[in-house]
């Protein structure tokens, strides 16, 4: 976000990669919390929230786009304004007598055109063709300019801190959940200590415990192997934070291939076990006590706002863009849903990161659900995989951010602050949470509910109805189509979206105090 905000839209490529692209980015690890969250809130209330919330979501990517439609015509004058003044004080620095030769050179040139009448009316007119055309292109999407350039062209300073300390707070929250999911999974992994009672398991009442050996006959705890995770993965990706370092391509065909390849075997293991009639979940139809936690999961779940600059404004022919986000969509929430309730009817309790169901485990089902170890330590360690990759990557962000929210001109940073202040507190609260608390599921909640509900609802609709209204007030623009409008372009979307937003989150903010959470 922070740093080079406008740059070069980078390699083109086409439509489908786009698709493709904007399908990888949305399905991430938000997706491991939805069945448990499936199965505590209902499968047809969860049904109902999460066909609302991807309803939403895709309003606000339109909104964004057309943002971005804008921003880009706005930079434009502006590039132009300063490149008139330019010119204008390169011409008043050379004025003397050249100015009459000139000017008399000028007059000649233009006594010959009108002696040649007709030539120059076609020119003319030609030109004009031209104009209008390239007038009508100022609202093509071929600068990135991404979120925190589009809160500083039409947010005012109250506009823009608070753009900032949302982003900041949302990236926090998702390295926290990082934090957390990587060294509960090794944990995991790792304990291989398990209940065994006398000879049978009852799964309605026995569960594993943090308090619980490790090892049979060890004096590690749960817990104690835990924390003793999570310094290893602060230690091990923690450093990153202070350089600057790029995901390349490899990297991201690994993380991609690994995601896809887990996905797939999750679902295909468990249409096997309830086609088998092996299914162990028996989720109810409507708990509302759940809806708190369902609504940050499928938020977080369905997040794609702050990187639509980076992954939209490559794409060649940007015709039909709208549809192609609107198929995305489509696809994305029958893809959650099939995941979502296979697991929540397949398993007795889904575990809060849901590769985690897939491990051998008395508490919650009598037989595994495979017994091929390669798989069940393959879906086990995915987290593991994707996560550790993105950590570093998510981690500079929110460096950046921080050093552009406190940022003043008059008063630069000191290389002291610079280079070990920012990326430690970039780091240090999402170990310290790590260390407090093991529930993904949670974090993911009330970083999906509040932050994630920010970005996703309240600065879409803020930068769209902001924009309109520069728009409408500088003439240059305001006369000519911008072919991104979003198709939700009445006022009454806009204010939808934020009345949605603010009876959401009370709802939410209300059922955790009534809850004690």
């Amino acid at each position: 976000m922070a740093g080079n905000t406008l740059t070069e839209a980078g390699a083109s490529y086409s439509k489908a990669v786009g698709f493709v692209y904007l399908f990888n980015l949305i399905v991430g690890t938000g997706a491991l919390t939805m069945p448990l969250a499936f199965q505590n809130a209902g499968w047809m209330l969860s049904l109902v929230v999460i066909v609302l919330l991807a309803g939403f979501s895709y309003m606000t990517v339109t909104f964004v786009l057309e943002t971005m439609a804008t921003a880009n015509a706005t930079l434009f004058l502006h590039k132009k304004e300063d490149f008139v003044y330019s010119r204008q004080q390169s011409i008043h620095a050379n004025i003397g007598d050249s100015i009459d030769a000139i000017a008399n050179a000028h007059s000649a040139t233009v006594q010959e055109d009108l002696d040649e009448k007709s030539p120059l009316l076609k020119s003319e007119e030609r030109d004009k063709t031209t104009i209008k055309n390239y007038r009508d292109d100022m609202f093509d999407i071929t600068e990135r300019v991404e979120l925190g350039k589009m809160a500083e062209l039409f947010f005012n300073k109250v506009g823009v801190v608070l753009f900032y300390l949302c982003m900041v707070l949302y990236l926090y929250g998702d390295l926290a959940i990082y934090a957390v999911a990587v060294p509960k999974s090794l944990r995991d992994v790792l304990c291989t200590f398990k209940h065994s009672g006398n000879g049978s398991v009852d799964c309605e009442n026995l569960t594993l415990k943090n308090s619980d050996p490790c090892w049979e006959s060890s004096s590690l705890d749960r817990a104690d192997v835990y924390r003793i995770m999570v310094a290893v993965f602060a230690v091990a990706l923690g450093p990153f934070t202070f350089f600057n370092i790029q995901k390349t391509k490899y990297l991201q065909l690994f993380t991609t291939v690994t995601r896809w390849l887990a996905f797939m075997i999750m679902i295909v293991l468990t249409i096997i076990r309830l086609a088998n009639n092996g299914g162990q979940g028996h989720p109810t139809v409507a708990n509302f006590e759940g809806i708190p936690n369902l609504f940050g999961v499928c938020v977080y779940s369905f997040m794609c706002h702050h990187s639509l600059p980076s992954l939209v404004t490559p794409i060649k022919n940007k015709s039909r863009l709208f549809i192609m986000v609107f198929v995305d969509f489509v696809l994305i929430l029958l893809f959650y849903a099939l995941m979502s309730f296979t697991g929540a009817f397949a398993f007795h309790q889904p575990k809060d990161i849901y590769t985690l169901s897939f491990l051998p485990d008395p508490c919650d089902v009598k037989q595994p659900i495979t017994n091929l170890a390669v798989l069940q330590y393959y879906l086990a360690l995915f987290p593991v995989f994707t996560l550790s990759t993105s950590f570093p990557i998510i981690s500079i962000t929110l460096r950046n951010n921080l050093k552009t929210m406190f940022y003043r001109e008059e008063r630069p940073f000191s290389w002291w602050v610079d280079r070990i202040v920012f990326p430690l507190a970039a780091i240090f609260l999402p170990i310290i949470i790590a260390l407090a608390t093991d529930e993904v599921e949670f974090l993911v909640g009330i970083t999906g509910s509040y932050a994630g509900a920010g970005i996703q609802y309240v600065i879409p609709a803020a930068l769209v109805l902001v924009s309109r209204r520069a728009v409408k007030a500088d003439p240059s623009i305001s006369s000519l189509n911008n072919r991104f409008t979003s198709p939700f372009k009445h006022t009454f979307w806009v204010i939808l979206v934020f009345v949605w937003s603010f009876l959401a989150i009370s709802f939410v903010t209300v059922n955790h105090i009534l809850t004690n959470k």
